[in-house]
């Protein structure tokens, strides 16, 4: 219709329209919370549209969400990364881990000058209110944290430390391939995930597989008992206890030929600092929080194979947590 002022003709705005003209957005949220479970192709298929259509439409849905919950001021908060693909191409992910979601998706790399885009956004005033940080041992996020939030206590969380271990055992494995050879090999062959699982999450068959991979190869038998024996540390809540532990566990590794697992002392005896604080916080950070809210970003990533949308990734795991509406 013609503008009475301008005389230009323009399409009346109304509310209750979506982003695309021909959809209502109680459609568009109905679209979004389908997608919130389903692939975009799924959703596509059973509605009969556009697959672009149907993204187009979540990532509206999601952008509400977004308003809707406000801007961030965490008092803890969880550094982590995530690869967006092959190559070592990263991105950074900040969690507010007292209300249990997602805050900043970003950043080039994982680098500390990508991290300080996460406090520059944030702001110096809520930066002086974060407590404490959880991340993994990676000297870019601790250099950025206490430049940019020195009152902060680091800490490095189970879940990190244990995934450190679980890469040393791994590179033992590797090692214990390739130096056999023939029928040797067939037990380490293929093993690998029974080897690193917990055993309360193992089949029959693979409590069975593990147990024969354990008495035919010393070198792992060793390796395994020695990873499984460390969780203890998280078991102590005095400094001193728990430093008696870790340095028996140290002398145990004497004469194992286990470089790994040498390498991996050394890491811990270098974040020492940050571990022990972990140990005494009376104020204990969610683990499950942090396993599953990881395993929710391998989903996502899963059924967004193939889109080269990083906006789109970044709004899935910003609102992976939170609430549908």
């Amino acid at each position: 219709m013609a503008c009475r002022s301008c005389g230009k003709v323009k399409q009346e705005r109304l509310d209750w329209l979506a982003d695309y003209a021909f959809f209502t957005k109680r459609f568009a949220y109905y679209v979004g919370r389908r997608c919130r479970d389903s692939s975009i192709q799924d959703i596509a298929e059973e509605l009969h549209l556009d697959w672009r259509t149907v993204k187009a439409l979540e990532m509206q849905y999601m952008r509400e969400m977004l308003r809707r919950i406000g801007t961030p001021g965490p008092e803890v908060i969880g550094l982590d990364e995530i690869s967006v693909r092959k190559g070592h191409d990263y991105r950074i992910v900040v969690s507010d881990l007292g209300r249990r979601r997602a805050i900043w998706f970003g950043g080039k790399d994982r680098s500390e000058e990508s991290t300080d885009l996460f406090f520059q956004g944030l702001g110096p005033k809520k930066s002086k209110r974060i407590r404490l940080a959880v991340m993994d041992m990676w000297k870019p996020f601790w250099n950025s944290t206490t430049k940019n939030a020195p009152q902060a206590a680091i800490l490095f969380d189970k879940f990190h430390v244990m995934r450190h271990l679980n890469e040393a055992l791994d590179k033992v494995r590797k090692s214990e391939y390739a130096r056999l050879s023939g029928k040797d090999r067939q037990f380490i062959k293929g093993q690998k995930y029974t080897l690193l699982s917990r055993k309360k999450n193992l089949s029959t068959d693979g409590r069975k597989s593990l147990k024969v991979l354990l008495k035919v190869n010393k070198r792992l038998n060793t390796a395994y008992l020695l990873k499984e024996s460390f969780s203890q540390l998280w078991e102590y809540r005095q400094e001193g206890w728990a430093r008696k532990f870790f340095e028996n566990w140290c002398v145990s590794l004497k004469w194992q030929r286990l470089k790994p697992y040498e390498e991996f002392a050394k890491m811990i005896e270098s974040h020492w600092s940050g571990i022990v604080a972990f140990i005494q916080s009376e104020d204990k950070v969610s683990l499950g929080f942090v396993e599953g809210f990881n395993t929710k970003i391998r989903v996502i990533q899963r059924r967004a194979y193939g889109l080269r949308d990083e906006e789109y990734l970044r709004l899935k795991v910003l609102t992976c947590m939170l609430p549908a509406i």
